[in-house]
């Protein structure tokens, strides 16, 4: 054990080191946000009889290291070592003050007995299970209230297992909505990194109501005809960041979200503070995405240095009359995407409400949007802006775009409507809502 502890301080020195070294090369990164926390106290999941060969359930052993951790309060928390194999498992509950660190080769797998799965109240920004109503099934790895809490390891895996879920949604047998693979609610200082998530039954890692969150070298997989498999969905949340990562999923890559018509006009519980950097994937939904649910409003968000191919839509903000909220201060740059369905698409038609009980009279503001920096190969449609005619969007600034591929003969490569702003170095040429504040290079103007 004492070789291991000493193996895994050297594993942190060494993901330090890499950090500041990019920091040092002019990288800007993630690192100081929340800091990599060393533990001296290490235990082992087979040390609560964890067996990892893919047959045995061991909720028993990680309910029971997690309780130790718990309740033994070690100085500077407790470090959960998975070591290789396949460690099978119903779904369970972190804690503060821990790290679960995945080994090489280490698996954790939710087990398909969707019968075990535990139950939960709907989330209050939505007012009910995103797909039903009622309550939803936990996610598989969960925290509620936590802080300082990690999740690690040399790129081991944690495996949802989601295609029994996936044939329910299909089916329409499902009774509650999926669950999502990571959830943590309510939450603060939290890192994931260095970590393979593959096949959620529902959204991959999911950030709800927290603070200081950082996702960085992960890697997230599931098909492109999964549902809803959205990959880093940050959710009223505040000061988070995600780099370095490969995306490919059925659904969008990242949205940020904020709460979904009455009930996340009624939290009132913004996303901000966003930054989103050096991300790669595919998916048939969107890239970069704000909302649909964004009712609590999302502001100060930054994305830049993104590559997407085989996209629906390249950049999407989506919205809707009922959502309230007020998007803005949404700057995306430095894209480059290959082969995508739509380019760019901001949208205040998106429909899909939780219920009939939404104000027709809440309508969304979409303010101060910066999209710069952009080129894409085989894009079929270049862009959409479709704002309300009773709140239309302001202030959208499209700066040297360049979106080209085979357009539809007789179809326009950009459509309008209720969108004021501006366009410098624009090509294809966008529609005449967006002017031209001259050759500067700048739409600051229109902000």
């Amino acid at each position: 054990m004492c070789r291991f502890v000493v193996w895994i301080f050297l594993c942190f020195a060494a993901t330090a080191l890499f950090l500041t070294r990019s920091v040092l090369a002019g990288d800007v990164t993630c690192s100081g946000i929340v800091p990599m926390r060393h533990r001296n106290d290490v235990i082992s999941i087979k040390d609560f009889g964890g067996v990892g060969d893919g047959k045995t359930l061991n909720t028993k052993a990680f309910r029971a290291a997690i309780y130790r951790i718990e309740h033994l309060r070690r100085r500077g928390g407790t470090l959960l070592y998975i070591p290789p194999g396949v460690y099978l498992t119903e779904s369970f509950n972190l804690t503060s003050h821990m790290t679960l660190y995945l080994s090489k080769d280490a698996v954790i797998r939710a087990t398909q007995d969707t019968g075990s799965w535990p139950l939960i109240a709907p989330l209050p920004s939505y007012g009910r299970g995103r797909e039903l109503p009622g309550g939803r099934y936990m996610s598989f790895i969960h925290a509620d209230g936590v802080h300082d809490v990690i999740i690690t390891g040399e790129n081991g895996t944690i495996d949802g297992q989601g295609e029994v879920w996936w044939n329910m949604w299909r089916q329409r047998t499902l009774q509650f909505t999926r669950p999502n693979l990571i959830e943590l609610i309510n939450s603060r200082n939290i890192i994931i990194s260095n970590v393979i998530f593959k096949d959620s039954p529902f959204w991959n890692i999911h950030p709800v109501y927290c603070r200081n969150v950082v996702v960085q070298f992960v890697t997230i997989l599931a098909p492109f005809d999964s549902p809803n498999t959205d990959g880093i969905d940050p959710d009223s949340s505040s000061n988070v960041c995600i780099e370095d990562s490969y995306i490919s999923t059925g659904d969008d890559l990242i949205a940020v979200k904020s709460g979904w018509d009455e009930y996340g006009i009624a939290y009132g519980r913004p996303s901000s503070g966003i930054t989103i950097r050096r991300i790669t994937g595919s998916s048939p939904f969107a890239g970069i995405a704000v909302g649909s649910e964004t009712s609590g409003g999302v502001q100060n968000v930054f994305a830049e240095h993104i590559n997407l191919y085989n996209m629906g839509v390249g950049i999407h903000l989506k919205t809707d009359i009922g959502r309230g909220g007020v998007i803005r201060n949404i700057t995306v740059s430095n894209v480059y995407m290959e082969k995508a369905r739509t380019g760019i698409k901001i949208a205040g038609n998106v429909g899909d409400h939780p219920d009939d009980n939404f104000n027709p009279n809440a309508l969304p503001v979409v303010k101060g949007v910066v999209i710069r920096d952009v080129w894409g190969v085989d894009i079929l449609q270049p862009g959409s802006i479709i704002g309300l005619k009773n709140s239309p969007f302001t202030g959208i600034c499209l700066s040297k775009i360049n979106l080209h591929g085979k357009i539809k003969p007789g179809t326009a490569p950009w459509k309008c409507s209720d969108v004021s702003g501006g366009a410098v170095g624009v090509s294809p040429w966008p529609c005449s809502e967006l002017t031209s504040p001259g050759q500067t290079g700048s739409c600051s103007s229109f902000i």
